[in-house]
């Protein structure tokens, strides 16, 4: 499992999602809200009045929504506990900082994962290093955070992150498939050999996956929204995220890595 200060705990949150980023009305949610404005959802005490229901009421997007513990972050450490409701002089500032932890956060879960791979130890070194540094920059100032240059800190440690791919998809024995950035919208993919494929920044949206091998298969920033992975394999594919599956389609037949759960529709 992830650390668990890379994991979302809501309960130590100032429900910053809810509030610090913006959405548009259509098939993820059922109304437009701008970015500092409080979701009409979000209750008192910083908890959704229709969680349970979200999907039913038309709020997919936040379903599949992850902050990778960013949230917990910077309202317990980066504003000390401090919410925006007591404290209205921190609103615009932690509004803020909040996207900016998040992509930190994200960048510390690729690395972590990395870091727990043995077919990557040649790059162990080197992503250590940037798991010190992401992690000295997530205990910055608020300040500091909101001026941060984060496509600089991601465009650095993506260079990592793409070599320890390689090397992961490498220990596959055969030629792979590399689809990095190919646009598959409603690809028949169904029963693919994609054993150690390149999938990065793959648009997949509506694919037909079932009963596909992605083994070893590298997924970091693919759109898997609507796709189905039914009966898929995906038991130690690099980069995959809950999100990613939390947008997608799948059942109980679906592999997955020991760290991420089937979601609750796929049983729907």
């Amino acid at each position: 499992m992830p650390p668990a200060d890379l994991q979302a705990n809501c309960a130590q949150c100032f429900g910053l999602c809810c509030v610090a980023l913006p959405f548009a009305a259509s098939n993820d949610f059922a109304a437009d809200k701008d970015a500092g404005t409080p979701c009409t959802n979000l209750q008192a005490d910083f908890r959704c009045g229709i969680h349970a229901q979200l999907r039913d009421k038309g709020f997919r997007g936040c379903t599949v929504f992850d902050c990778f513990g960013a949230g917990q972050q910077v309202s317990q450490v980066t504003f000390g506990g401090r919410d925006w409701r007591q404290h209205p002089d921190t609103a615009r500032q932690m509004f803020a900082v909040f996207p900016v932890m998040r992509q930190l956060h994200e960048l510390l879960a690729y690395v972590t994962e990395a870091l727990d791979r043995p077919e990557a130890r040649p790059a162990h070194e080197g992503l250590r290093t940037a798991q010190a540094d992401l992690e000295r920059l997530t205990l910055s100032p608020a300040d500091v955070l909101a001026e941060l240059d984060t496509e600089a800190v991601r465009q650095e440690v993506n260079a990592l992150l793409l070599r320890a791919g390689e090397l992961i998809r490498n220990a596959v024995p055969g030629k792979k498939k590399n689809h990095r950035g190919a646009d598959l919208f409603g690809a028949r993919l169904n029963k693919a050999k994609l054993q150690g494929a390149c999938l990065r920044g793959a648009c997949l949206i509506a694919a037909d996956l079932s009963g596909a091998d992605l083994r070893s298969a590298d997924l970091i920033g693919a759109d898997l929204r609507d796709a189905d992975l039914s009966g898929a394999d995906l038991t130690d594919a690099v980069f995959l995220t809950q999100s990613q599956l939390n947008a997608a389609r799948g059942d109980a037949g679906t592999k997955l890595p020991a760290s991420l759960v089937h979601p609750a529709h796929w049983q729907a």
